[in-house]
């Protein structure tokens, strides 16, 4: 038996209401192609991320130091960010209801805001000693942490991005 849904929120049904809502919504390519850009620039975030990830946790990179590493991704991965935060908007705006409603797309939303703590942890601790560890292997426990919590993290974002579509209230 399926739950019951919760009644549309009021900005909800006004974000679905949208012209630009509406119109991704009901035209036959717009979606597919914002969609599209979504995933490759989830690909590019998780991407860059994972790059830095594996350094910070001991098992690829070994050859550049860590903070070069690092300075060479961040602009990478800001952009990829930020093109994935406007195709996720408005991909979200095509059905505003209905994603308030997924619990997959609330728990996504949820770890992406974690996975933005671990990095401001990791840059306010780890990284501020930086100097004393960069070409050193193995890189200090903290590094270890961020890096495996970080890579752990988008992978359930990436696992819970792939659910939302296949969820209730959504189908």
């Amino acid at each position: 038996m399926m739950p019951d849904t919760v009644p549309p929120n009021a900005l909800m049904q006004t974000l679905y209401d949208s012209t630009i809502g509406t119109t991704i919504r009901e035209s036959a390519t717009l979606f597919p192609w914002i969609e599209s850009v979504h995933v490759l620039m989830i690909t590019a975030v998780v991407g860059t991320i994972a790059i830095v990830d594996l350094r910070l946790i001991g098992v690829a990179s070994h050859r550049r130091g860590a903070r070069q590493l690092i300075v060479d991704m961040l602009p990478f991965t800001w952009v990829a960010f930020v093109l994935a935060l406007i195709s996720g908007t408005l991909l979200f705006l095509s059905n505003a209801t209905g994603y308030y409603q997924s619990m997959p797309f609330r728990f996504k939303l949820l770890t992406i805001l974690i996975a933005g703590i671990n990095m401001a942890v990791f840059h306010m601790t780890a990284y501020r000693k930086i100097g004393d560890w960069d070409d050193r292997l193995p890189t200090p426990r903290a590094a270890k942490i961020a890096g495996f919590s970080s890579l752990t993290l988008w992978l359930v974002i990436v696992f819970l991005g792939r659910w939302i579509g296949y969820s209730y209230p959504l189908a």
